[in-house]
């Protein structure tokens, strides 16, 4: 794969063999963020897991203390008194079967979280085969299937973010944005981290955590030295 300049420029500042610590590795990640926007924090966090057995999956959701920096737009799955809580809430879209048609017949998408109550899910079971690839199902794990659709709202707008294990036993998160500065970065840092050691299934076998990477948008991995996470 050809890498640009920038990236090959911002390359030289890591040192690919070293672990570093977790307020070291936020700096780092500010030095070679090289492009002109605002590039998003990511955490790749490889687990010891098969995420091929249902009794090794890891999967949840978390508040970022700092958020996200991301705007986001939630699409709610309510009827009644519930579909006027998710209005109030700030949900951007609320409805029920409408959307259902919306999504399949005009493969629109123009949000970033669905929220469902428990009665809804017969309808939005429906979308299954285009929102689950996509990371977009609802899922009581997440707190994204619930009766409290306002306090969903509240917890998404407010920076919560969902975790959970890619096929090749990797989470990918975004932490935050590089403007947010180290300080932030690592609260956001721990915050993930700590939910995902929580989330440890009884069933894994062996060191847990193996290997945790950060990078901005365009900018290199960085190798974090987990043993040190939380010193």
């Amino acid at each position: 794969m050809k890498r640009g300049k920038k990236y090959l420029e911002s390359l030289k500042l890591v040192d690919r063999m070293k672990l570093y610590e977790p307020a070291e590795a936020m700096d780092l990640v500010q030095k070679t963020s090289k492009a002109k926007f605002d590039e998003t924090v990511e955490v790749h966090i490889k687990l010891g897991v098969d995420s091929r057995h249902a009794d090794q999956q890891v999967r949840g959701a978390v508040v970022l203390p700092h958020g996200t920096g991301k705007t986001v737009r939630v699409l709610v799955f309510a009827k009644g008194e519930k579909a006027t809580e998710a209005e109030k809430a700030g949900a951007e879209y609320v409805g029920a079967e409408d959307f259902v048609n919306k999504i399949q017949k005009e493969n629109w998408f123009d949000f970033d979280v669905v929220v469902a109550t428990p009665d809804m899910m017969g309808v939005v079971g429906r979308l299954g085969r285009v929102l689950g690839p996509k990371g977009l199902m609802p899922n009581p794990k997440a707190g994204t299937v619930t009766m409290d659709v306002a306090k969903a709202i509240s917890d998404i707008k407010a920076g919560k973010i969902e975790y959970r294990l890619d096929k090749t036993n990797i989470i990918h998160c975004p932490i935050g944005k590089v403007s947010f500065g180290t300080e932030k970065l690592v609260d956001n840092f721990r915050t993930l981290l700590d939910a995902v050691i929580k989330a440890k299934p009884a069933a894994a076998k062996g060191q847990y955590l193996r290997s945790v990477v950060v990078a901005s948008t365009m900018g290199p991995g960085i190798k974090v030295n987990q043993q040190r996470i939380f010193d």
